[in-house]
């Protein structure tokens, strides 16, 4: 006579025998295969586009006096008034030139951009790498509706891993206790899943590569 099998305990059953067949790895390989296909494009064109790609703003400066340029263009095409920027070697820049800005945090309440450095730029998703080592802190980055990166070429890569590795060169055991990865403006789809950008940070990204600061 027939046992009577509940369709779960057939369910079980057949898992047990699946787990017990011994069955050769489908891909024995895996752990050698290259999680990104090999890059072909040069480091700059590559972060532009995937920076680009997630709303984010490139512009690349062969100098101090370009980038001046720039940013003069950029506060004239949005009215920009509140522009704060606490790195002191930016600071010296924009000072020489008689770029209005404010040093310290009066009135941050209504900073309408921040301006900072970064750790590193990583070609491979265009993000930016930050921390709170830099004058800028924690907090430049995330307040104001406009934030702006200041990066030297040097500091361009193409992974994350690389990164890492120049924060290990740069701060050695001592790293930042905030380290963070910017993709592109703070964005969200919680609400009947729709795209708002700056829900939770700057609403734009602006991405300055200066070549040479002389």
């Amino acid at each position: 006579m027939k046992d009577n099998i509940t369709p779960k305990e057939l369910m079980l059953k057949k898992i047990r025998k699946a787990l017990l067949e011994k069955r050769d790895n489908p891909y024995p390989n895996l752990e050698e295969t290259p999680l990104y296909k090999p890059n072909e494009e040069e480091l700059e064109i590559l972060f532009a586009q995937e920076l680009a790609a997630v709303s984010g703003n490139f512009i690349f400066c062969e100098n101090g006096v370009d980038f001046i340029e720039n940013l003069l263009t950029l506060a004239d095409k949005y009215k920009w008034r509140k522009i704060y920027c606490w790195e002191p070697q930016l600071q010296e820049l924009l000072a020489h030139y008689e770029f209005p800005f404010y040093k310290g945090d009066r009135d941050f309440e209504q900073a309408e951009v921040g301006i900072t450095m970064c750790e590193a730029l990583i070609a491979r998703n265009g993000s930016v790498m930050v921390s709170n080592a830099n004058a800028a802190g924690r907090r430049l980055s995330i307040y104001p509706q406009q934030h702006i990166v200041i990066a030297r070429t040097g500091q361009l890569v193409l992974d994350l891993k690389d990164a890492f590795q120049l924060l290990k060169e740069r701060y050695g055991t001592q790293l930042p206790t905030m380290i963070s990865t910017i993709t592109g403006p703070s964005r969200t789809a919680d609400i009947e899943k729709t795209l708002v950008l700056g829900a939770h940070g700057p609403k734009e990204l602006f991405v300055f590569m200066v070549d040479d600061f002389s």
